[in-house]
């Protein structure tokens, strides 16, 4: 695998769109991670192309049983009494390795396939259109089993409508259409409903410590910057990891009048869509 895969994204939209050519996928609250079978070992790199093996070691066991050379994309995620906790994701990504190791061993990961990168016989197939590649995919993982299986998919818009109702309850987020003659490439080439639709924010700085910060300067889509609500812990420390290695900045002003350290930190965070017109944001996770 290179050593960093650009991901395909999805854009959000206000229905789903319907007709022939058109896939849908229930979509998962967890981490976007690209799993990579390399010849003596499972390399997992977060959608930033931050290396996440360690956190998701036993995601890169059960990868072990996949052929060398496969690259597979979807989701890490935990369910925890019958429904998916993406909480609990967030512990588990931003914890030390015995941490993880132990939070493993309560509550395990599994990883919800929906897209291959690199077959092991074929080589890159992400020329190929979504059809192929799904059943490649589904080739590939037949003798697999859990933790590691692929996602659910329909070309059926009712059927889609029914996850997008009935399933909220166990954790998923919304639905994801893909057309079928679709290439794998990067940048939002899909479309999403959500129930809770958010946007991503580019990081400008943050207030606090960079080693727990209070709360993050984003920069809005109108080119505003503000500041976020108070991070709570799980979120703090996953944006930690980003400042600490970029150093603080100057002080700035957001356009509300407050004070935050600017960073040149290059990350991401998701905020509810909702929010982000105002003065104050509410991030739901980080990138």
């Amino acid at each position: 695998m290179e050593a960093f895969v650009s991901v395909a994204l999805a854009k959000a939209v206000p229905r789903l769109p319907r007709g022939p050519g058109w896939w849908y996928e229930p979509k998962f609250d967890g981490h976007r991670v690209v799993m990579d079978r390399e010849p003596e070992s499972v390399v997992l790199q977060a959608r930033s192309g931050r290396i996440v093996t360690s956190v998701w070691m036993d995601l890169a066991m059960a990868g072990m049983r996949l052929p060398p050379g496969t690259v597979l994309d979807g989701e890490a995620v935990i369910w925890n009494a019958g429904k998916l906790d993406f909480g609990a994701v967030q512990s588990r990504a931003n914890s030390s390795i015995p941490r993880a190791r132990a939070l493993a061993e309560e509550l395990p990961a599994s990883y919800a396939v929906w897209d291959l990168l690199i077959h092991p016989d074929l080589g890159n197939v992400r020329s190929r259109p979504y059809t192929q590649r799904r059943q490649l995919l589904l080739e590939v993982l037949a003798d697999i089993g859990p933790p590691i299986q692929p996602v659910p998919a329909t070309d059926d818009y009712d059927t889609a409508m029914l996850w997008y109702e009935k399933l909220q309850t166990q954790g998923i987020e919304g639905i994801v259409a893909k057309r079928a003659t679709s290439v794998y490439r990067p940048g939002r080439i899909w479309q999403k409903i959500r129930h809770s639709e958010t946007t991503d924010l580019p990081v400008v700085g943050y207030t606090g410590a960079a080693a727990r910060p209070r709360a993050l300067a984003v920069r809005r889509p109108d080119g505003s910057t503000a500041l976020s609500q108070r991070l709570a812990a799980p979120l703090s420390a996953a944006a930690a990891r980003y400042l600490l290695s970029a150093g603080p900045g100057p002080r700035r002003r957001t356009h509300g009048g407050d004070i935050f350290t600017s960073t040149s930190a290059d990350f991401l965070v998701e905020a509810l869509a909702g929010t982000t017109r105002h003065a104050v944001v509410t991030i739901t996770r980080v990138r």
